[in-house]
């Protein structure tokens, strides 16, 4: 019998919609109390529960050979990886917010608070907006609240979190998008395995 695939999961908001889309595909797992790693029900896998920043450098280094997350997470990490299969579940959108009795930002330099450093600077130089980027790791939304930056660039799903600290999204930057992604040596060795293990995971 071939060795279950490995895979790293990320802990928190994700997690939960990756394994109800497991089970709707028939792979089922639990990782027992304060256990991070956990076998499936058909032995198609041993999984990884690690932290959602840190799974792209699992995969990276080849600890487990695939992974699921954002595209936000692996943008920011810098490596490249196969994208072996997009979900539609659990997509975001990475935008700026600000307070909503903001002025119409035209200012020619932007003071910037984010955890999402890289495609922060990489969008608005490209766009020839200097930015100062203050990073943040959590409660961004605090930011313009307290007086630190005018601006943050977060993740937004239903915007419920802006409304309550009076903040509005004055721009989408990007669309986020999640995937399964693969070390792409590993994905060499165990194409066959991992292109039936995306079949099944395919969405209908």
């Amino acid at each position: 019998m071939e060795k279950p695939l490995t895979i790293a999961l990320p802990k928190g908001r994700l997690f939960d919609q990756v394994k109800e889309h497991f089970h709707s595909k028939g792979i089922d797992f639990e990782f027992e109390k304060r256990k991070l790693v956990a076998y499936d029900n058909k032995g198609l896998l041993k999984i990884f529960l690690v932290k959602n920043s840190d799974l792209p450098a699992y995969v990276a280094h080849g600890i487990a050979g695939l992974g699921i997350c954002g595209e936000d997470v692996v943008y920011e990490t810098g490596y490249s990886f196969y994208n072996v299969l997009p979900f539609t579940f659990g997509g975001t959108r990475l935008c700026m917010a600000a307070h909503k009795d903001h002025k119409e930002m035209k200012e020619s330099h932007l003071t910037i608070a984010t955890s999402f450093t890289d495609y922060t600077r990489d969008y608005f130089h490209k766009q020839g907006i200097p930015v100062k980027i203050i990073k943040l790791n959590g409660s961004v939304e605090l930011a313009p609240v307290l007086g630190l930056a005018p601006y943050i660039v977060d993740l937004v799903e239903t915007g419920s979190t802006l409304k309550a600290n009076n903040l509005e999204v004055i721009r989408t930057l990007t669309d986020i998008k999640v995937n399964m992604i693969a070390n792409r040596a590993y994905y060499k060795f165990h194409y066959e395995a991992i292109n039936k293990l995306a079949d099944i995971l395919r969405e209908d």
